[in-house]
């Protein structure tokens, strides 16, 4: 059987492979807000679909209710310049995924937004703990 000859469940429901794509998007962020880091519950687009944008992964972005609703249909620049908790590096980062740089748009997120503490690295380790898998 060739692949091109399977049948795929995205194919026969095109509903799936748009709530899978969405998820991913929620993924690429740690299911957080692009613009305010808050976890996010909805898919903004930045150049609003009134004014000819496109639902596509360059033009969609992850944000929290609070955001997508108070930015609307305004330019996502614009509007999150205004904002009181604006950030150059998450403005880079958005920047960057609309220019189809998902990497360096993430990294610009990991770099806006540090993992917290680790608290489980800080532990003290104890005499009667096994070595053999703090190795590496």
């Amino acid at each position: 059987m060739h692949t091109r000859d399977a049948v795929f469940l995205e194919d026969l429901c095109p509903k799936l492979r748009v709530r899978r794509w969405r998820q991913s998007l929620h993924t690429f962020t740690g299911k957080s807000c692009i613009y305010c880091g808050q976890p996010s519950e909805s898919i903004d687009h930045i150049l609003p679909r009134s004014r000819g944008g496109l639902s596509i992964t360059e033009n969609c972005v992850p944000a929290c209710l609070s955001c997508n609703g108070d930015k609307s249909d305004t330019e996502a620049f614009d509007w999150y310049r205004r904002q009181r908790f604006y950030d150059p590096r998450r403005a880079m980062a958005i920047r960057a995924w609309t220019e189809g740089d998902l990497r360096l748009a993430l990294r610009l997120l990991q770099w806006a937004q540090p993992n917290p503490i680790n608290h489980e690295l800080t532990k003290p380790i104890s005499p009667d703990q096994d070595w053999s898998l703090l190795a590496a």
